[in-house]
């Protein structure tokens, strides 16, 4: 047996209780490995750990497994009975059978040798205040992002000198359109009626910026925008519309004109706020103040936005109080934590702690683009944007050489990375402010809605980027920022799209097994880049979703109800077609 390949921790996404009486255990092993059994029980079932008496356990065999790249991902949900459980594994090959402990492999004989003290793997007790707990209602949402100065401008008749004018085509982010929250108020009729329940807008707080990455004032919506009284009026009309609230904080760096950043340039260390940031070099600083390069002190981005110290007790008291006042003032749903893999953990355990217990069921989302694990564990981030499913799936498209199995490998990656309640609730997209529009990247309609297929029956909860329901085109930031083209809205070619989107985004809502955590790839069809993955709700009902990326047409298998499809005639699926269906439940 390949011992290498063979990997167990009683923690963290390995071994989690997935509520107070279910109990999740993952085990890793290679592809040599064929079955496996697992052994569990009470720990002390037998007596007190150290006695003479011998501990056996239940044996039970481990059925499910996902596939990923070089591993096998073995998967059971055991219920202890008093909330604790001790284990070890069986693991068969085609030739061999070994035990695996905490402390490495045994034979059958070693396991059975008098007096041996064996080391199993241990949960101690499933602490129903350590349960991972998310928002369940992020599942059932489907969001769409609006970054606000180009999404709509409610009050064009009191544009500035300094407002340009409303356009299709590119923008720089030096430019100023006058997007507003007064716009995006007029737009929820339009946004109910598309099936959206979730906003996630981009910075609102007072800063320079046309982006507002570059806050100036925490407590104060920017004046380009609106007044916090309008905001408020905003997310109640949402509210009214089924529609959450999600909004963007700024909080591992801070604009040059934030008033505490300012107190520090103009007395240096002896500001009392000289420890809410990270300068490195304070002996230079002295010397310089603001007005050097980056060297002298940590800054988040290449123009120069001071890096706040989220280590400091002060730092955490004031955001925690920022992100209170949101909570009170303006009922906000959600928050986004923009560069949310610097900002410290200390920081997010302090504030996890307080927001919670004035919001219980408030959606706390980091940006991180990679394996956010140690932001996971349950007292810090619900979930994550999941960049590497937006990569993957890029990536299969873009690599035509790509064959299915490595479609499988990257999304079983994607989702044994974190524990379900997280994958519950895990922030699903295909583009954002941050990067090249999905369409721009397709530069193909089918291929563009083979994509959105795979997001609207991805566990999760999926984010369109305002715009792609009419497949708005945008190259890197800042042609990714374009203006909404509402004079276009009402094009055939628009209305098309949108009834499209419709429909993806009612299936959604409307089919229990997209929102899922459960699928499987059942490995049906020959075509090298036939794509095929099955959802299972928990009424044991399958949806079916098939695409063909490969350069031939591909004979369908089977009957079923048809959800949504694409270039899909009788049994045939054509090149870059899609079909999503309901299979009959005797599948």
């Amino acid at each position: 047996m390949d011992f290498t390949g063979v990997y167990h921790k009683a923690s963290e996404q390995m071994c989690y209780p997935l509520n107070e009486d279910e109990l999740i255990v993952n085990l890793k092993t290679g592809y040599d490995v064929k079955r496996v059994f697992i052994y569990y029980g009470d720990p002390f079932e037998a007596g007190i750990l150290g006695g003479k008496e011998q501990w056996a356990g239940k044996k039970e065999e481990i059925c499910f497994k996902k596939h990923l790249r070089h591993h096998l991902w073995w998967t059971t949900t055991l219920t202890p009975r008093f909330k604790r459980c001790k284990y070890y594994f069986e693991l068969h090959t085609e030739e061999e059978t070994w035990y695996y402990f905490e402390n490495g492999f045994l034979s059958e004989e070693q396991i059975g040798m008098e007096g041996r003290m064996l080391q199993c793997f241990v949960m101690p007790w499933m602490n129903p205040a350590d349960v991972n707990s998310t928002p369940d209602w992020v599942n059932d949402t489907v969001w769409y992002q609006i970054f606000p100065d180009r999404f709509c401008n409610g009050t064009p008749e009191k544009n500035g000198a300094d407002i340009e004018k409303w356009r299709t085509g590119p923008v720089s982010n030096a430019e100023r359109f006058g997007g507003n929250l007064e716009g995006i108020r007029k737009k929820l009729p339009y946004l109910h009626d598309l099936g959206i329940s979730g906003i996630y807008l981009n910075p609102i707080m007072e800063a320079e910026s046309t982006h507002k990455y570059d806050t100036r004032d925490y407590t104060k919506i920017d004046p380009q925008f609106g007044t916090n009284e309008e905001f408020a009026r905003l997310v109640k009309e949402a509210h009214a519309h089924g529609i959450r609230i999600m909004v963007d904080a700024v909080f591992n760096h801070c604009g040059r004109s934030f008033g505490p950043w300012a107190d520090v340039v103009e007395k240096k260390s002896g500001s009392p706020y000289a420890d809410w940031f990270m300068i490195q070099d304070w002996d230079t600083f002295e010397r310089h103040g603001d007005t050097r390069d980056g060297r002298f002190y940590s800054f988040a981005f290449t123009d120069r936005m001071p890096k706040l110290n989220t280590n400091n007790p002060e730092v955490i008291r004031y955001f925690c109080q920022v992100c209170k006042r949101w909570i009170r003032e303006f009922d906000i749903d959600g928050i986004r934590f923009d560069v949310g893999n610097e900002v410290s953990h200390r920081f997010l355990k302090e504030l996890r702690r307080q927001l919670k217990s004035v919001k219980p069921d408030l959606y706390l989302l980091g940006e991180i683009w990679h394996d956010a694990s140690q932001w996971l564990g349950g007292d810090e981030y619900d979930s994550v944007m999941n960049y590497p499913l937006t990569s993957g799936i890029q990536d299969f498209f873009l690599d035509q050489a790509a064959e299915k199995d490595e479609f499988e490998y990257m999304v079983n990656r994607c989702y044994t990375m974190y524990m379900q309640q997280n994958n519950n609730v895990i922030f699903n997209l295909l583009d954002s402010h941050d990067t090249e529009r999905l369409m721009n990247r397709c530069q193909d309609l089918d291929i563009f809605y083979q994509q959105l297929a795979i997001l609207f029956t991805m566990p999760g909860s999926p984010c369109i980027y305002y715009g792609t329901e009419i497949a708005l085109e945008g190259a890197h930031d800042p042609d990714c920022r374009r203006c909404m083209p509402w004079d276009e809205i009402d094009s055939a070619e628009n209305q098309k799209k949108i009834e499209l989107m419709k429909s993806l985004i009612r299936m959604r809502i409307q089919e229990d097994a997209c929102r899922s955590l459960y699928f499987d790839f059942p490995h049906k069809y020959s075509q090298k880049r036939c794509v095929e993955y099955r959802k299972l709700n928990l009424d044991g009902k399958w949806i079916e979703v098939l695409l063909n990326c490969g350069s031939e047409p591909i004979e369908i298998q089977g009957q079923g109800e048809i959800l949504f499809a694409r270039r899909c005639e009788g049994n045939s699926l054509d090149v870059r077609g899609t079909l999503i269906r309901r299979l009959p439940s005797t599948v």
